[in-house]
């Protein structure tokens, strides 16, 4: 797609071609994000096979495990296959997920399928769109990462109303079936158009340096050995812990605390995808201003809100449930640029795909615990309502930890 001689880039200047790379990274991440719309599929699973709260959150935490898992390992080869092979490759394993997803006759068969391939598949291919928009816009990058990752979160805008479709129209089985096909053909196609820029680009690009004004001694550190890292893997996982919990049950909530009806809790997901979406690019651009840690502040203040707001709603206060959860919604979309434009400029920005597959892990630690949390407590206690409890504690924490241990670790 660029031509070293004419710097072209699909038939467009450089600068200006490269914006096309954001656009097909958004799609592609669009695709991906289809599993925030899972709390859509928990009901119709849950009466299907006759399981409880807990049971059927475990394909959408083994998904977001596997995710996260999978995140550093393929980190260190799309340079070494390129950006193209590596994302087809994780398209074609999530779309064979969720194919075999719709053969399930269990929750075990679920797990595997939708869980552990499909999980694996998303692990494989969403760093690469990350990764490219980080090389391409070393001058803008948390403008560019965010607005590509905007996808990921916007995609319950998308696959929450179309799949509540397809589940009425043809059942929750096959539903995953006509996805992973769909899925399948569009990453596939996509994935030919991504390319890295040449190994020159970014002294090309005015104004490339990074806004956090490290030294390049302390840049080229491994990650493991700057307590950077551990400080921002643990911010990381707090927010993802309290993020990932209140998406998963997004749905069950509405119908359960406020009774809504399933039709409007499948609309309202899709509203708060919107607000998911546009925390990305709205904290990308924080992060490259406010630094981190006034990032990291405003993303557990939102927590902290929402769940106070939770802590005391009930039947029929649906705004208070709008507002809670889009707040919840927004904060993860916030994490999920922070942590990447914090990564490409704390670090080695030549080692951002492998550092940052090593910071997403604490994204799979959230995912875990979180939807663990949340299934136990539900069951527990019969209510929804006890989960807002410890994200509440987890956001004051975060908060402390931003203010006077991620700047001094800076």
């Amino acid at each position: 797609m660029m031509n070293n001689k004419s710097s072209l880039v699909f038939g467009l200047p450089a600068k200006k071609g490269r914006w096309l790379f954001v656009l097909l990274g958004l799609l592609l991440l669009l695709c991906l994000g289809t599993v925030y719309s899972w709390s859509i599929f928990r009901k119709p699973l849950e009466e299907l096979f006759g399981i409880n709260a807990t049971q059927s959150g475990l394909p959408f935490t083994f998904f977001l495990v596997l995710y996260a898992g999978l995140m550093p390992i393929a980190g260190f080869y799309i340079e070494k296959l390129g950006p193209s092979k590596m994302a087809a490759l994780g398209g074609i394993v999530m779309g064979t997920g969720y194919i075999l997803s719709s053969f399930s006759n269990n929750l075990l068969t679920l797990v595997v399928s939708y869980g552990i391939i499909g999980g694996g598949g998303v692990g494989i291919a969403y760093g690469v769109p990350l990764a490219v928009a980080a090389k391409w816009f070393p001058d803008k990058k948390g403008l560019a990462v965010g607005l590509t990752v905007i996808g990921f979160g916007l995609s319950p805008l998308v696959t929450a109303p179309l799949s509540k479709i397809m589940i009425t129209s043809f059942g929750v089985l096959p539903t995953f079936r006509i996805l992973g096909i769909m899925f399948t053909v569009i990453i596939v196609a996509i994935s030919v158009t991504l390319r890295l820029p040449e190994p020159d680009w970014a002294s090309s690009v005015q104004n490339s340096s990074t806004n956090f004004h490290h030294t390049k001694e302390r840049s080229q550190k491994p990650i493991y050995k700057s307590p950077t890292f551990y400080t921002l893997w643990f911010c990381y996982a707090l927010g993802t812990f309290a993020g990932l919990g209140a998406i998963g049950i997004s749905s069950p909530v509405a119908q359960e605390i406020i009774q809504l009806d399933p039709n409007v809790a499948a609309f309202a997901v899709s509203l708060f995808a919107i607000l998911n979406g546009l925390g990305r690019p709205l904290f990308g651009w924080l992060t490259d201003r406010l630094k981190p840690k006034g990032a990291a502040i405003i993303a557990y203040t939102l927590i902290l809100i929402a769940s106070i707001l939770m802590l005391n709603a009930g039947v029929g206060q649906t705004w208070s449930y709008l507002v809670a959860f889009g707040l919840f919604w927004m904060s993860l979309g916030g994490w999920l640029a922070i942590a990447p434009t914090a990564t490409m400029s704390l670090f080695n920005p030549n080692d951002y795909a492998k550092n940052y597959g090593l910071i997403f892990t604490a994204y799979g630690v959230g995912a875990l615990f979180g939807n663990i949390v949340v299934g136990q407590i539900r069951d527990f206690f019969g209510s929804y309502t006890f989960v807002f409890i410890p994200t509440a504690i987890l956001a004051v924490i975060g908060i402390f930890i931003a203010q006077f241990k991620l700047s001094a670790s800076e």
